[in-house]
């Protein structure tokens, strides 16, 4: 079973941020994967990579959006982004540097931010952009 199973609760109803989070699930779901087979170490620095790179870019639409439509929340939402791309880059170190890092933590960490942003912190801006014609 998926460690983060999509539902419709986590729509924003923008189709490109809904498509973007959806990536992120998966990729959690693959890292949750390779952990169950004994994997999760091999796995886990590859997916931190790939993470770093993707919120990057999934950060950027967002970000792209808030600023276009003058977004009132905007510094606040950026901070949130900072903040989590910051704690992926310092994981990331850690790993390279052969400091333990376990999966399951990294992983719960992931899940727990993810999930409490998109329900939190993106569902109040859902309403604002779809006001302004974002779809």
């Amino acid at each position: 079973m998926a460690l983060f199973v999509w539902s419709d609760k986590y729509s924003v109803n923008i189709k490109e941020i809904d498509s973007q989070h959806q990536k992120l699930v998966g990729m959690l779901n693959e890292l949750h994967d390779a952990m169950k087979e004994g994997k999760g170490n091999e796995v886990l620095g590859r997916t931190l990579a790939e993470l770093i790179q993707y919120v990057g870019v999934h950060f950027a639409a967002e970000e792209r959006l808030m600023n276009t439509h003058a977004y009132p929340e905007y510094n606040a939402h950026k901070a949130a982004h900072v903040k989590l791309t910051q704690k992926v880059v310092e994981l990331q170190k850690n790993f390279q540097q052969g400091e333990h890092v376990l999966t399951v933590e990294v992983l719960g960490f992931l899940k727990d931010w993810l999930q409490t942003h998109i329900l939190g912190t993106d569902k109040k801006y859902s309403p604002f952009l779809i006001g302004k014609g974002v779809v």
